[in-house]
């Protein structure tokens, strides 16, 4: 009676798994702080201006630059044609070179 049993195929077909669901997963999400969120903690917060209670960080985060300045348009880059630039490129600044030796 303590003999494990291996089940027969036919037996595990006959269960219909079709109708069981599995639980979805619980994820905690976290909410991600915009830029606008960062730079009025970076004001707000003294942690911020400072770093190791030693240097002053206040002249370099009135510097910053603002976030319509970082933001950028998504450009697709092609190897071929990114590749091709970049060896004119090199040719030109290496032709340049040698007709600035000869002179």
């Amino acid at each position: 009676a303590d003999i494990p049993v291996i089940p027969d195929l036919e037996e595990v077909q006959e269960e219909d798994l079709a109708m069981q669901v599995a639980a979805p997963p619980s994820v905690q999400v976290n909410r991600v702080l915009t830029y606008q969120d960062l730079d009025k903690d970076l004001m707000k917060y003294a942690a911020f201006q400072t770093l190791d209670a030693e240097v002053d960080l206040k002249l370099l985060t009135k510097v910053l630059a603002p976030e319509h300045e970082l933001r950028e348009d998504d450009v697709s880059w092609d190897w071929d044609h990114l590749f091709t630039e970049v060896s004119s490129e090199l040719v030109t600044e290496w032709d340049l070179g040698q007709s600035e030796r000869e002179d």
